[in-house]
């Protein structure tokens, strides 16, 4: 029989051994992120979008080690993203932040819904308070309305977006330009957000523009209307020029498809016109005249842009799925800082250094104002033009349609007072 040397025999057994031993070493737990939002219903295509934007932004996190903290935090740790349903309804949403709090989540991430974050704005206050040991930090990628840094502004709460009035001001600074324009129609969703963009819009048209008229306003349910033509029909025989409209996700598609139907041939100045099927349902009637106002667009033409965007193609290549949000990477980069620099995922040490968060990626810079928690970033304008014409080599969703950058407004400029006392936490 054949007999191993001593020394072979003290080599094999520490090689056996370092499979066992390796597979023994605790793998380091992931720190929860809780995206609630409508993921169902009239809006789930918004929920997925949103979905798609902050699980690339945790890859790109956790494929350069994760959040790197020091051995007594748990080393480097991977961000784990977790879905939680609203189904477009505030009651579900809070439903689901009390899961989310349960399972473990330490950081909730919510933005499709101005009323829905107030909620929980409101509901994470009193958690935190009532159950200081589990406290959560709220991280809002697009719920603008201004009130929520202002008079509801919370030490929990931050927002990336930019607010409502800050947006409207940026189409403004397009409009305001426009001599043509005569008269305006105001149509909007019927909750916060929506009064919140017409009461802005009516404000900043009689600062900017006082000879332009308002020819019609009105608000419908949100996320109820399965039929725009009545609504299309009032604004054409209106005789509005253009239309402003806070509307997103259906309530911008069936709009625009039923304002095409009717032969509406007037301006939209929107909010989010430049994706989610709006730009493929306005067709070539939209050319020129689909104005949209963004943090970023794909035609912004930088080399890091380009990069950046098609690096998003690359890992969500259908059509269907294109709609990349520049705040939502910025967001979620500021989170993984601010949990480095704190050296530890304690909520109180992490939302003071997102105060002071001042991220760069992609050629795109964002700092974090620590009077009311806004996200003050650069903004862009689009104008809809079909791909290939002069600065639209991108187009959108596959439409055939893209925007091209019309106006750039640096932070400083979009930067807007804030009326928040903040109330922060005693240590």
């Amino acid at each position: 029989m054949f007999i191993l040397p001593r020394r072979a025999l003290k080599l094999l057994a520490v090689a056996l051994c370092v499979p066992t031993f390796a597979m023994a070493q605790p793998t380091p737990a992931p720190i929860k992120v809780a995206m609630i939002e409508s993921l169902s219903g009239p809006f789930g295509n918004t929920g997925e979008a949103v979905f798609r934007n902050l699980i690339w932004a945790m890859e790109r996190v956790n494929a350069r080690g994760g959040v790197k903290l020091g051995v007594a935090a748990g080393g480097a740790r991977p961000l784990a993203l977790e879905r939680y349903d609203s189904k477009g309804q505030t009651e579900e949403a809070l439903s689901a932040l009390k899961s989310a709090i349960d399972d473990g989540a330490q950081f909730i991430m919510q933005g499709n819904s101005s009323a829905t974050a107030a909620a929980l704005i409101e509901a994470i206050n009193k958690h935190n308070e009532r159950e200081p040991g589990k406290r959560v930090v709220f991280l809002n990628y697009s719920a603008v309305d201004p009130i929520l840094t202002n008079e509801k502004c919370s030490f929990w709460h931050f927002r990336f977006d930019a607010h409502a009035d800050m947006r409207m001001s940026a189409l403004m600074e397009v409009l305001k330009d426009d001599k043509a324009l005569k008269s305006v129609y105001i149509i909007g969703q019927d909750y916060s957000f929506g009064h919140a963009v017409a009461r802005e819009a009516k404000r900043q048209l009689g600062v900017l523009r006082p000879d332009v008229q308002l020819v019609g306003e009105e608000l419908h349910p949100i996320g109820r209307v399965k039929d725009f033509l009545p609504y299309a029909a009032k604004i054409k025989a209106s005789g509005a020029q253009a239309v402003i409209t806070g509307n997103f996700g259906n309530d911008l598609t069936l709009l625009v498809k039923a304002a095409k139907e009717v032969g509406f041939e007037g301006k939209f100045y929107t909010f989010y016109g430049n994706a989610l099927g709006a730009p493929a349902a306005i067709g070539d009637a939209g050319i020129g005249r689909v104005v949209a106002v963004a943090d970023w667009l794909p035609n912004v033409q930088t080399a890091q842009s380009e990069a950046f965007y098609q690096s998003f193609r690359q890992r969500f290549p259908k059509p269907a799925d294109d709609y990349v949000h520049m705040r939502m990477q910025l967001m979620v980069e500021s989170l993984a800082q601010a949990i480095e620099k704190a050296g530890t995922t304690n909520s109180i040490a992490v939302a003071a250094q997102l105060e002071r968060a001042n991220v760069t990626f992609a050629s795109q810079s964002g700092a974090m104002r620590a009077s009311d928690h806004q996200f003050q970033q650069p903004l862009v304008v689009g104008m809809m033009d079909r791909q290939g014409a002069p600065g639209v080599k991108f187009d959108v969703e596959g439409s055939g349609y893209g925007f091209r950058v019309i106006k750039t407004i640096a932070a400083a400029s979009a930067e807007q007072p804030t009326s928040c006392k903040m109330q922060r936490p005693a240590q």
